[in-house]
């Protein structure tokens, strides 16, 4: 070897050593980015769970024992086995992949059982379900009055009716807390539906704010709720931003008829009556009918 040869391979060396011989250290692609989150995929084979169902929004994760939800939504949280479990924190997106906190690995697996669940997930022999349509307000409490004298009970009850009469087409069981134009307590709506066993609780309003400019749906669920309210929130959230109003997305709200109902409860706010645009499309019967066709395909997407 040449003194040149010496040269250029102590160079080529030295080049090396210092990027490192086997270049860059890259983990398998699409599992882990950086040292804080992980993806999806490698969460679940951690935990040892398989991913079960993949939505825009959630995500179901499963074994023998366990069923873990996770919102993939900003403020999304998590459920272990239909309860609430805590906050899952920042989430991302990369094409199909989604990273979570690593923490939360820490986080779920303490609460997973071993060997069989105590109870199936599904009722079996099930195959429809009633559902509980509560038009809020009614006879001496008007709720909110638009600036035009449209009152929210008459809208609350022209929507709740309409949905339920398209459940039933749709040979689903459905029950009205109220048919008519009268009142009824809070707690005697959650009761209704309890004394049934209702398998969903819906609750139709209109809003109101001291701002004019204030605008669109909204959807509540107690801030204690179930995983199941959760996923007919996001089913019902899905089919009403069809309609083309503003959506004020998924909020979380102690209702009295969300808190004290036994089964997943949900309350919608159809549109603001104080805002002149939504309180005519709420005035507007082809509009109802929209409003009420998508509210009952979410019910029932959320059946399903």
């Amino acid at each position: 070897m040449t003194t040149r040869t010496c040269i250029f391979v102590t160079v080529v060396c030295l080049a090396l050593g210092i990027a490192g011989c086997q270049g860059p250290q890259h983990g398998p692609p699409g599992l882990i980015v950086g040292e804080n989150t992980i993806a999806i995929e490698q969460l679940a084979s951690r935990l040892g769970l398989r991913i079960d169902k993949r939505e825009d929004t959630f995500i179901v994760l499963k074994n023998a024992a366990n069923t873990v939800i996770i919102f993939t939504h900003a403020d999304g949280r998590f459920f272990i086995n239909g309860k609430p479990a805590g906050s899952v924190g920042d989430v991302k997106k990369t094409g199909s992949t989604v990273y979570l906190p690593v923490t939360l690995m820490d986080q779920i697996r303490p609460l997973l059982q071993t060997g069989a669940p105590e109870q199936p997930a599904v009722k079996p022999g099930k195959t429809a379900g009633l559902v509980v349509i509560d038009a809020g307000h009614g006879a001496h409490d008007p709720g909110a009055i638009s600036p035009s004298g449209i009152q929210e009970k008459n809208i609350n009850l022209r929507v709740a009716a309409k949905i339920a009469n398209l459940l039933e087409q749709r040979g689903l069981g459905v029950a009205m807390t109220r048919w008519q134009d009268r009142f009824v307590e809070l707690e005697d709506r959650a009761a209704f539906a309890n004394q049934r066993k209702a398998d969903l609780f819906v609750s139709i309003h209109a809003d109101s704010a001291p701002s004019s400019s204030a605008e669109g749906f909204t959807v509540y669920v107690a801030t204690a709720a179930s995983a199941d309210a959760y996923r007919a929130a996001h089913a019902i959230n899905q089919a009403m931003e069809k309609t083309g109003m503003s959506n004020r997305g998924i909020r979380e709200e102690d209702y009295r008829v969300l808190v004290k109902t036994n089964c997943p409860a949900v309350l919608i706010e159809l549109g603001y009556l104080s805002n002149a645009q939504d309180a005519a499309r709420l005035a507007d019967d082809a509009f109802r009918d929209r409003l009420a066709k998508a509210i009952a395909d979410g019910i029932q997407a959320y059946l399903k």
